[in-house]
């Protein structure tokens, strides 16, 4: 058998949570939050607490060293280190930990560290019993969030702490981590040889995140060993004969080892995050800038990480009428079809007319004219810009309409030659205004010429 001893495997420790750096010095990435004097690295290097105790968050994708960040603080400046997740810690281990925080402190002067993740997940409430805490100095809060801070973190704990924003890791920084990882004692301890193909694999897959780039590299490290011939079965194909003085030889990891060990590309993606937002956002504009490759690529990561295609499929929708409108008047028919298409077969196959609908936006001339239009015509009835309907106009088919004149003097457009005819629609106090100005893109040009003879027609310049 091959020895894929501690280096090669994971067991109960993952090979990122192995390789998490012991100090700030071993940190990759994030240059901008530890200059000499800034906030973390005069955490870090204070041991008598003369720095005070300065709480921060940090807000940053997955993967680019919150944690790491937290407790390399702590360990470099011996003070207490506590950590807590949001997804199982209540207000009651909050305030234990704020207990004893004040303990130590008072007793031995010890200051505590609380590392608390995904403080997102926490309630007001349990926000709010992190307050005395901070606000007092018993302990320095260290929080992690992959969520927007002002919309997920009560402004009382923002006002009291640093909000700092971390970066996703380059290239650069995820080969250092990498190539360490390989070499550490506490990583795979050179019991690998990593090609340079399937390093350059490893970083792209991992797309700025550091965890995801170690997960990568211990699985394709496993996958290797077990693939790698014995040093017997090596020695029997050279010459015939068994020997148990060879030497194994190192499991290799090539490109095709990572492309199957990691079956494709975990998208940093949350239907509820920022992530959500920031590619829908840019499925949006990519779309309405009439870039078609930008626009399948995102929509690609929506696909690829799962996002429910109901969900694509009315934005599509909503893109049709709000940025193409009358310009392409096919556009919309295409997005609810689409949309049916969806609902009727399902995916895999839905992501195939999402494409085609995609297509057929994004090459399609643009025109919001249509939705400026009838935000302006809101606005006006918001304002109170209603007045009565004319009296030609009103219904007139209920008994003692017309003798109140409802409906006399109504021309009826379809007796007249060409279909249109000299009459006021408007209330009289917006009579003349304008809603709808089409654009000279694609059919509105036609539709722009048609509507300027048809206004003055309706408008008595026949």
């Amino acid at each position: 058998m091959v020895d894929s001893g501690p280096g090669l495997r994971s067991g109960a420790t993952p090979l990122a949570v192995r390789m998490r750096p012991t100090s700030l010095d071993e940190v990759a990435g994030q240059r901008h939050l530890l200059t000499p004097g800034s906030p973390l690295v005069a955490l870090a290097s204070d041991r008598s607490g003369e720095s005070g105790s300065v709480s921060v968050i940090l807000w940053g994708p997955p993967g680019t060293g919150k944690t790491t960040l937290a407790q390399a603080i702590a360990r470099s400046s011996g003070r207490k280190f506590v950590e807590l997740s949001a997804v199982s810690a209540g207000v009651r281990d909050v305030r234990q930990v704020m207990e004893e925080a004040r303990a130590s402190r008072d007793l031995y002067g010890l200051s505590t560290v609380l590392f608390l993740d995904e403080i997102h997940r926490f309630t007001k409430a349990q926000q709010d019993a992190l307050l005395p805490g901070v606000e007092n100095g018993w302990v320095i809060l260290v929080a992690a969030t992959t969520e927007n801070p002002s919309f997920s973190v009560i402004s009382p704990l923002l006002s009291r702490s640093l909000l700092l924003t971390l970066e996703l890791l380059t290239d650069d920084d995820l080969g250092m981590l990498v190539d360490r990882a390989v070499v550490d004692p506490r990583g795979l301890a050179g019991k690998v040889e990593l090609e340079a193909e399937a390093r350059a694999a490893i970083i792209r897959l991992a797309s700025g995140d550091a965890r995801r780039a170690l997960t990568a590299l211990e699985a394709a490290s496993v996958a290797a060993s077990q693939s790698a011939p014995t040093a017997e079965a090596e020695s029997a194909a050279s010459d015939g004969t068994e020997t148990d003085a060879a030497a194994p030889a190192k499991p290799v990891i090539t490109a095709d080892i990572v492309a199957r060990a990691v079956d494709r590309a975990l998208l940093r993606y949350d239907r509820n995050g920022d992530e959500h937002y920031d590619v829908i956002s840019a499925f949006i504009k990519s779309v309405r800038g009439s870039d078609v490759d930008a626009s399948l690529h995102y929509l690609a990561r929506m696909i690829e990480a799962g996002e429910d295609p109901r969900f694509i499929a009315r934005r599509i929708i909503v893109l049709a009428s709000e940025d193409i409108g009358l310009a392409d008047p096919s556009a919309l028919g295409v997005a609810v079809a689409a949309a049916d298409a969806v609902q009727y077969i399902g995916m895999p196959e839905g992501r195939i007319p999402l494409a085609q609908a995609v297509v057929h936006l994004a090459t399609a001339p643009k025109s919001n004219a249509a939705y400026l239009g009838i935000d302006r015509a809101i606005a006006d009835v918001r304002e109170g810009k209603a007045g009565r309907v004319p009296k030609h106009l009103r219904d007139a088919h209920y008994p003692g309409a017309k003798r109140l004149g409802h409906g006399k003097g109504y021309r009826y457009p379809h007796d007249d030659a060409i279909g249109v005819v000299a009459q006021e629609y408007l209330p009289d106090s917006l009579r003349g205004a304008v809603y709808y100005e089409p654009t000279e893109h694609g059919n509105e040009r036609d539709v722009s010429a048609r509507l300027a003879k048809i206004r003055r027609i309706v408008g008595g310049e026949r």
